[in-house]
């Protein structure tokens, strides 16, 4: 079989995950904090990115969406609302199901949702929702899926902020639990079209965030509730990301481009509380 399509609105068994101090603060690392970021990168008043919200929600490992090569699957689109802000150990039940299966033509879109509950209180503390694009599972005559009505402002932005990736970035960002060889194996990177590894889209994710954080919440964790954004384009470990930011009023949009302009996460959004 190639995609299962009985898959659509069935949720898949609860999961429980708990990580603790030293689980947020490997994933802080992951996506680039460094010296300046101390309360995410050591125990110190430590505190957790908003974006580690998409690991701890993240729906169980092994779920099967069909027969298909996993090469071929590469993330598109992330969000994330937080309830309240996340502690450095914790543990939540997850829920999750497919929403749909889009018809792309050279592939199909998979939207998937999850919530996350407070293992103690069972009081919601995430939502995510999430798709994956798969090359070659398209043509199946299906719908194309909604439209993301997004546009650039036609100004400069507010805020531009440049981090620069490390060489050996998937090999730390892995160890947060993904350990798709894509990130990490030259010859499965081949396979998939790429001449090496490419960086982990989460972790493109969370070092956007990083640079939300700081340049738009107060460098707050508690501020930053959510943001969306679509994956157009790969990253390989050593590139910089630059994060343009407008603020439109309540909404903040955002994109996050290569340093030869390459767009690589794109029609983002954040959702950030005022002080």
């Amino acid at each position: 079989m190639a995609l299962d399509h009985t898959l659509i609105g069935v949720d898949g068994p609860a999961h429980e995950r708990t990580w603790t101090a030293k689980d947020t603060m490997l994933y802080a690392l992951g996506v680039g904090a460094g010296t300046s970021e101390l309360e995410f990168a050591t125990e110190k008043g430590q505190r957790v990115l908003p974006t580690f919200a998409v690991l701890a929600a993240q729906a169980p490992p092994g779920r099967r969406l069909g027969d298909f090569d996993p090469a071929m699957l590469v993330h598109a689109e992330q969000s994330f609302e937080l309830h309240r802000e996340l502690p450095p150990a914790g543990g939540v039940r997850t829920t999750s199901r497919v929403t749909g299966i889009y018809d792309k033509g050279s592939g199909a879109l998979v939207t998937l949702s999850a919530t996350a509950v407070d293992l103690r209180t069972e009081e919601p503390v995430i939502t995510s929702r999430s798709a994956v694009f798969i090359r070659g599972e398209g043509g199946f005559g299906g719908d194309r899926g909604p439209r993301n009505r997004w546009t650039v402002p036609d100004r400069a932005p507010d805020h531009k902020v440049t981090y620069a990736t490390r060489p050996e970035q998937a090999l730390i960002y892995r160890l947060s639990g993904d350990y798709n060889p894509l990130h990490s194996d030259p010859e499965f990177a081949a396979r998939a079209g790429f001449d090496r590894p490419i960086l982990h889209g989460l972790c493109t994710y969370g070092v956007t965030g990083r640079a939300l954080l700081h340049a738009v919440a107060g460098s707050n964790p508690g501020r930053l509730r959510g943001m969306s954004g679509r994956f157009t384009s790969p990253v390989f470990p050593g590139e910089s990301l630059t994060v343009s930011v407008w603020e439109e009023g309540v909404e903040v949009l955002f994109r996050t481009s290569k340093d030869d302009g390459t767009v690589v996460l794109d029609h983002g959004r954040a959702t950030i509380l005022h002080p």
